[in-house]
């Protein structure tokens, strides 16, 4: 691929993403957007897509949230090229470069107790210096310890000089090397750092990018030390092309947090009732741009995808324009299929085949799945309907007279349709002398029982006319 706006890469090797969360909750919102750009970077370029679970914090990590995880990506329709490599099944071969490393002298042995690091620590906050390892064993000859003395394995990285990274989204960022103190690639117990996995596991991946949140910025500069040392080492050890992509902030400004609303995308799909093509669209332009185009089909968007479109600024997680967009998708979603969703809202035990009937005007008002079911909820409300406050307070002496004589103006229609309905009403309001509303707000409320709901021709038409003439007598009489 040539270089240009997705990053220097020079070579001819096939693109490859990888997503790789940790497992230790659900797939949070930054997540499924950071897992989205790689998808959709990697179909861009005809590359492959990869899942990387990183379980290594065996405490943390359980199987619930790795089902979630992977519940959550195909909800979104996100399928991977491969199977899922688990972090923690690849330890052997993390164990392996670290002793590599060490071989060749690019890492060494560090003897140093937890209570002299603890001590050099707590100088350093005294003294207001940074909180770095020191490097006391960085040159001295692992004999000078005690024998059977535990140790840790260290990256010996460089103390000269900067390291420079051309991010494809950030642009050119530079860090001082003496700012990188040599960190832990295998601890005590022999088991290898987070810092080490992910290196080992990109380069054995084959990862060409990687895109991933800016709060990652600072480990690029930490894991290049080993892609440059373990070079001269294996083969295959190509530095990839980062991308850091600015987190997602609140309305307020702050970091993407539970106290901001639901931060799971689970929760967008259970609990507000979102549609995963609008949840994708809505991640898609939160950060990226195409034009002024707002949205994507999945199709437009793999060809529109590329790296020069993400912002170098947070993007703000705004629940109205995501509920307005939700909207949009509901009205051009297949009948059928939300006739589904809306029935598993309701509990399942509804008429799908009505539901479907009633889509068309009731997906018109919906913002969500949950206001879809609301919408539907009159269809399926067993006599005698119990009646809202509001639409209490439409039906007075006066209005009760007026149902009866409706009542007893529809009873002789034989053409139930919107328009013998609409025709036959509008005719006696002006009968009445009344605007059609006057009609329509105390039969809405006989009819549903709220002072909300579709046309009131629809709602006629959906609830048949046997059930229609007995809601209206059931409120004419009361």
């Amino acid at each position: 691929m040539a270089s240009g706006s997705d990053g220097n890469f020079g070579s001819d090797r096939q693109v490859v993403t990888r997503f790789a969360p940790s497992p230790t909750g659900f797939l949070h919102i930054g997540g499924a957007r950071t897992a989205l750009f790689n998808w959709l970077f990697a179909k861009h370029h005809g590359g492959k897509a990869l899942l990387r679970i990183e379980d290594t914090d065996r405490k943390r990590s359980t199987q619930d949230a790795i089902d979630a995880i992977l519940d959550g990506l195909s909800w979104l329709g996100l399928e991977y090229d491969a199977d899922p490599i688990y972090q923690s099944q690849r330890a052997d071969r993390h164990r392996e470069v670290a002793l590599k490393l060490l071989e060749a002298g690019h890492a060494y042995k560090c003897f140093a107790t937890p209570e002299e690091l603890e001590q050099m620590r707590a100088e350093q906050r005294a003294n207001k210096q940074p909180m770095r390892y020191d490097g006391r064993w960085r040159d001295r000859d692992p004999s000078e310890a005690p024998g059977g003395t535990p140790f840790t394995v260290r990256l010996k990285t460089a103390t000269e000089g900067e390291t420079v990274i051309e991010d494809a989204v950030q642009g050119r960022v530079a860090v001082k090397n003496a700012e990188i103190d040599d960190y832990i690639l295998l601890r005590a117990d022999g088991t290898p750092t987070y810092m080490l996995a992910v290196v080992v596991d990109d380069i054995d991946m084959g990862c060409t990018h990687i895109i991933r949140g800016d709060d990652h910025l600072n480990n690029a500069f930490r894991q290049l030390p080993i892609i440059h040392a373990m070079q001269g080492i294996e083969d295959g050890w190509e530095q990839p092309v980062y991308a850091h992509v600015p987190l997602i902030h609140g309305n307020d400004g702050a970091k993407l947090s539970k106290r901001h609303g639901a931060t799971g995308v689970e929760a967008y799909r259970d609990e507000l009732g979102i549609l995963p093509e609008a949840m994708c669209n809505y991640l898609l332009r939160l950060g990226w741009g195409h034009g002024d185009q707002e949205e994507f089909s999945r199709e437009e968007a793999i060809a529109a995808f590329d790296l020069a479109g993400v912002g170098k600024s947070p993007s703000r997680f705004d629940m109205k324009k995501l509920l307005n967009m939700n909207g949009n998708y509901i009205r051009e979603a297949d009948d059928v299929r939300l006739a589904t969703l809306a029935a598993q809202e309701m509990g399942g035990k509804v008429d799908e085949t009505l539901l479907a009937e009633a889509m068309p005007v009731l997906k018109t008002r919906a913002r969500d799945i949950k206001e879809l079911a609301e919408g539907a909820a009159f269809l399926f409300t067993q006599r005698p309907l119990e009646l809202t406050e509001k639409a209490a307070g439409l039906l007075g002496d006066d209005a009760r007279a007026m149902l009866a004589k409706i009542s007893s103006r529809l009873r002789g229609i034989s053409d139930w349709t919107t328009d013998a309905l609409e025709a036959s009403l509008k005719a006696y309001a002006e009968e009445l002398g009344l605007g059609l509303g006057k009609l329509a707000q105390p039969l809405r409320a006989a009819l549903t029982g709220t002072t909300t709901s579709p046309g009131i021709f629809d709602v006629l038409v959906l609830l048949g006319k046997e059930e229609s003439l007995a809601r209206i007598d059931d409120q004419a009489n009361g």
